[in-house]
């Protein structure tokens, strides 16, 4: 599965991504790999955050077993790291990485 974030994330837009991701995780069998691509993320409001944590949270119970993130800005983090430590656990691989083209060649590993 590829997700792909840009410009300013509001709560609404991120609702909607939660309903599109919700809609596409039945068609993934159990142990599939997310790549998921923040590079073009401007800004992230807060309260975005429940919104993405479902997303988390289904993917989890969906059967993830490798996310792979291109978040090249740290400041733009707002705490996806943490988030992913705590919704995710150790169980699931996640790699971040500052590029693209990192994430391809990390998904093909």
């Amino acid at each position: 599965m590829r997700t792909r974030y840009a410009g300013h994330f509001t709560a609404a837009a991120m609702r909607a991504a939660a309903g599109q991701i919700a809609t596409a995780l039945p068609t993934l069998k159990p142990g599939f790999s997310a790549l998921t691509d923040f590079s073009g993320v401007d800004a992230m409001d807060l309260d975005c955050v429940p919104h993405l944590t479902r997303i988390m949270d289904l993917c989890r119970d969906h059967g993830i077993a490798t996310l792979i993130r291109v978040l090249p800005d740290p400041k733009k983090d707002i705490g996806i790291n943490i988030l992913s430590v705590v919704h995710y656990g150790r169980k699931i691989t996640k790699v971040t990485v500052d590029t693209v083209e990192e994430a391809e060649r990390a998904l093909k590993n």
